[in-house]
């Protein structure tokens, strides 16, 4: 018999609505529920793609003996940390302060107040290393409930200080040249030698610090930031980690060397780095980053495009319950599908080998070096896929998350421009319909949907961010300025609700959300932006697009919330990325480039030779020179007062609105952008 998440619009939590657990979710009838059995709620948070959260799964919350206790002593909450990230948050907090560790899925039993006492994450069925049995965590906290509940309130009330006296505002500091020469020092130190990226196992994909030392190496010509992208994308590129058939990346690395991936794809992580290697591929030529860049747009399309034109959450890592079943190979598999001669070829140029480097003897598919034979290669890799596509795949999360989706918004419309794939902008634009139409209620976002249906959980600063973002990104690459006046509208209704008290300072959840312990405020840049570091690079970019009378606000925001995190990109810069990344363009200008031309094709050479060449986080606007104009009269303000030079299509080269002399020609546009 289904539980009461059966009405979910979470797969997550619908994965668990066949439980004997009588689960509940997230609501205020949950608390009112164990505060009138006088008993402790079981908070248990995870997500669909979560291998761990599987696992936990079917040993425990499918184990009949181990519900009944759970059902008889706590009231149950099972909660999709990606529609509730301000629960993740909060929770996460209190669950590192106990145990100095975190990750999913996150264990956490309360009071029915919500106030956590005891955390911790993956419990196992039976002892082993040290850890205890999920069942004897039960037993021991209902009996602590029961004989020693005085103590474990005021434990928790100690954690709940603790968490809230952490959460507070970050010191200022200026991020001048100095600083961020600085962080660029720290990174070359944190860089492995060998395969890129930063410390040992696990390794992540560090897409917003490549970003920043992309834009550091642009202003200043520095040959360690470039070292350091070059290596790490590569490193990535060639390793296992990356989906060698199909393009797209993994959630991270279990080794240090790329070689085999927590297999769990995630739109974010696809999103983010597709942005990178594009802005690598502009930057520097670099074949194989073009490469990587258009198989990575390619997967996001074909595989997390869902049919009402959004992007699903996720991949999963498991597929029938085993990790990473679809993609591993053994030489004779490669044999069995190629033939003996491409097979034995297959092995070599994937680094297929008898003993394996995964489990069982399988291997993932990496690429040491490019194969000499481009054709074969080709056919190969053809013949492979349609071979794994034939295979059992993993489930796919279909929710749409606003924020992500403005990530991929952004990076599709991007890329779609700098490697001249207009398909690309019209799939950013469908999808920036869907999240304006479905996620937007009465004027608030919210945080998610599925099959077109919206869900109940309100946006957090990311969604406003990223979307905005998106939103920005897709106004440059169409010239229409309805997108601009959406992202707008969305970035003023963000600092309305989401500023704290001192300047610069945002939290993670608007003025009117629901009361948590704690009401979160998470700088750190971790697998995606930070809520406050998207918001001020949105804010940023908009103070260049909006016009004169918006830019002056929106940059003195974007500049007090930079230096609010100043000390953060000083001290940690791994985590700090994007906020490295803003604090570049800032000391950049951010470059301003309006392209004129009566038609389409007279002004295309110029917009892409601007594409092309403007650094990283620039901001490329190209339209008639009828469409400039005020917003609120449907112009285009950074096309206003540009016309035609001696009725050529001309470029406009700015900062701060206050432009060089036009160009008319793509070598003259050159120049002008290398100054």
């Amino acid at each position: 018999m289904a539980n009461r998440l059966a009405n979910s619009t979470s797969p997550y939590l619908l994965q668990h609505a066949d439980n004997p657990v009588d689960w509940w979710p997230w609501c205020p009838e949950a608390l009112a529920e164990a505060a009138e059995r006088d008993v402790p709620i079981l908070l248990s948070i995870g997500y669909a793609a979560c291998h761990w959260c599987h696992v936990m799964a079917h040993e425990s919350f499918e184990d009949d003996d181990i519900a009944a206790v759970m059902n008889e002593h706590f009231v149950n909450i099972k909660v999709d940390r990606e529609e509730r990230p301000d629960l993740d948050a909060v929770y996460m907090s209190a669950t590192q302060a106990m145990t100095g560790q975190g990750g999913w899925p996150m264990t956490c039993f309360l009071t029915p107040e919500g106030k956590p006492f005891h955390c911790g994450t993956y419990f196992p069925p039976r002892p082993v290393h040290g850890m205890p049995a999920f069942s004897q965590v039960l037993d021991a906290v209902a009996k602590a409930w029961s004989e020693r509940r005085d103590e474990l309130v005021e434990g928790a009330g100690k954690v709940v200080d603790h968490v809230v006296e952490q959460s507070g505002p970050l010191r200022q500091q200026t991020l001048d040249d100095e600083a961020l020469t600085g962080a660029v020092g720290k990174l070359r130190q944190e860089t492995d030698p060998g395969y890129g990226g930063f410390g040992g196992a696990p390794k992540f994909p560090p897409s917003m610090v490549l970003e920043f030392l992309i834009r550091h190496y642009e202003r200043t010509a520095n040959p360690a930031a470039l070292s350091i992208v070059e290596l790490t994308a590569e490193g990535m590129a060639r390793g296992g980690i990356y989906d060698q058939l199909a393009g797209g990346f993994s959630r991270y690395s279990v080794d240090g060397r790329w070689v085999v991936p927590h297999f769990e794809k995630m739109l974010y992580d696809n999103a983010l780095l597709l942005r990178a290697y594009t802005h690598m591929a502009r930057r520097t030529g670099h074949e194989g980053a073009r490469r990587i860049a258009i198989e990575t747009a390619e997967f996001l399309l074909r595989d997390l495009r869902t049919e009402q034109g959004g992007f699903a959450a996720s991949l999963d890592a498991d597929t029938d319950g085993v990790e990473g079943l679809t993609y591993v190979w053994t030489p004779q598999q490669l044999v069995e599908v190629l033939g003996d001669d491409d097979g034995a070829w297959a092995a070599e140029v994937f680094a297929v080998t008898e003993e394996g480097t995964f489990e069982h003897g399988t291997s993932t598919l990496q690429l040491p070096a490019d194969p000499d034979d481009t054709e074969r290669w080709r056919r190969v890799r053809e013949t492979l896929l349609a071979a794994r596509d034939r295979r059992p795949q993993p489930a796919r999360d279909d929710k749409v998350i606003a924020a992500w989706n403005g990530l991929t918004i952004a990076a599709l419309a991007e890329a779609g421009v700098a490697l001249a794939r207009p398909e690309w902008v019209e799939a950013a634009s469908e999808a920036a319909r869907l999240v304006l139409d479905v996620h937007d209620v009465d004027g608030r976002l919210r945080r998610s949907s599925r099959d077109g249906e919206v869900g109940d959980a309100a946006g957090v600063l990311e969604d406003y961010a990223c979307t905005a973002d998106g939103l920005l990104a897709l106004h440059q690459a169409t010239g229409e300025a309805a997108w601009l006046t959406e992202a707008l509208r969305l970035l003023d209704e963000a600092v309305d609700r989401f500023a704290a008290e001192a300047p610069g300072a945002f939290h993670d959840t608007a003025d009117d959300a629901e009361e948590l312990f704690s009401r979160p405020a998470d700088p750190t840049d971790n697998a995606s932006p930070s809520g406050a570091s998207a918001l001020a690079s949105a804010l940023l970019t908009a103070s260049v697009l909006a016009g004169p009378d918006r830019a002056s606000r929106y940059r003195s925001i974007c500049e007090q919330a930079v230096a609010r995190a100043g000390a953060l990109v000083m001290q940690v810069p791994r985590f700090a990325g994007n906020w490295a990344a803003v604090a570049e363009s800032l000391l950049a200008g951010p470059v301003q480039v309006a392209v004129v031309g009566e038609t389409e094709s007279s002004r295309s050479e110029l917009l892409a030779t601007a594409s092309e060449r403007v650094p990283g986080g620039a901001v490329v606007v190209a339209g008639e020179p009828e469409s400039g104009g005020e917003l609120d009269a449907g112009g285009v303000p950074l096309l206003a007062d540009r016309p035609l030079v001696d009725g050529e299509p001309a470029a406009y080269v700015c900062h701060g609105y206050v432009c060089d002399r036009p160009v008319t020609d793509r070598e003259d546009l050159v120049r002008a952008l290398a100054r």
